[in-house]
């Protein structure tokens, strides 16, 4: 079997250990054999508002202590009421200031990027409205990553969670607007498969602009572990290869039924890939 990539691009994610402990999702990481870590900053692991966040020199500890490393970091804006597009005055102030927060985290955590979306506009209100909300944002917060010294990676988003970035052609518009080096791309293997498209077109489309992917199987709905979905992991590894990709693998598992036990369906999921594993 071929050898597509190195362990330290598989980053994992602690979204499905959100009923555990921030201790007991790294110790399960660095027992499923991760060394990357992208850290989804949300409670209980991690608490960041638009004020405020926890004390990174103790998360930078609990992952020395087990030869972890974090390398992006994800702030929520879905679940939260915080995102890019936010409509009212006082949510985009909030919003701005709370990603800005993120930033700051993320300096003292030491990661390389922040992975983000376009987030989104009331579905009755004119889209174009909300483009340039989420475009201001956006340049605002890629001028400020740029002084952290961090790059923004935007993903695309399924049509039921956003009017806004929902494909590979909104993405790309999106990066020309605001124009800044700091605003890269990002590939969701779920949202690309719900929008029929391939990671062959994302990079001929995207190129060295992509950065960073949440490259997890899906039907295409559903962010699941390798196996319970519907893509083809081999094929899917020699697409990134074929295009110099070096970048990370987040491991964005979010569905529920993965929650009771996260660490086993972490371990499942490393077993699919140790195959490609140099």
């Amino acid at each position: 079997m071929e050898k597509l990539i190195n362990r330290e691009q598989l980053a994992g994610m602690n979204i499905h250990y959100l009923f555990y402990s921030l201790e007991y999702f790294l110790d399960a990481q660095k027992e499923a054999g991760f060394k990357t870590i992208e850290l989804w900053p949300g409670t209980p692991h991690f608490f960041l508002s638009y004020i405020e966040y926890s004390d990174c020199k103790h998360v930078r500890k609990l992952l020395d202590e087990r030869d972890l490393t974090v390398k992006v970091i994800t702030p929520e804006n879905c679940t939260y009421q915080y995102q890019f597009a936010a409509q009212e005055k006082e949510q985009f102030e909030k919003s701005m200031a709370y990603f800005k927060k993120a930033l700051d985290a993320g300096e003292e955590l030491g990661v390389e990027t922040m992975a983000i979306n376009s987030g989104w506009g009331y579905w009755n209100e004119d889209r174009e409205e909300a483009w340039k909300r989420s475009r201001e944002m956006l340049s605002v917060l890629a001028e400020y990553a740029k002084t952290k010294n961090i790059r923004l990676a935007m993903e695309s988003l399924r049509p039921q969670e956003s009017n806004l970035a929902t494909t590979v052609y909104d993405v790309k518009r999106m990066l020309d607007e605001v124009n800044h080096p700091n605003l890269k791309a990002m590939i969701d293997t779920t949202a690309m498969g719900v929008a029929g498209e391939t990671i062959d077109q994302w990079f001929d489309i995207l190129g060295d602009d992509i950065i960073h992917m949440h490259f997890i199987d899906g039907n295409p709905y559903g962010h699941l572990i390798w196996g319970d979905g519907t893509h083809n992991l081999e094929e899917f590894l020699k697409a990134v290869n074929r295009h110099g990709y070096k970048g990370y693998l987040g491991q964005e598992i979010t569905e529920f039924d993965y929650f009771e036990d996260p660490a086993r369906a972490d371990k499942r999921n490393m077993k699919a890939y140790e195959t490609f594993i140099r």
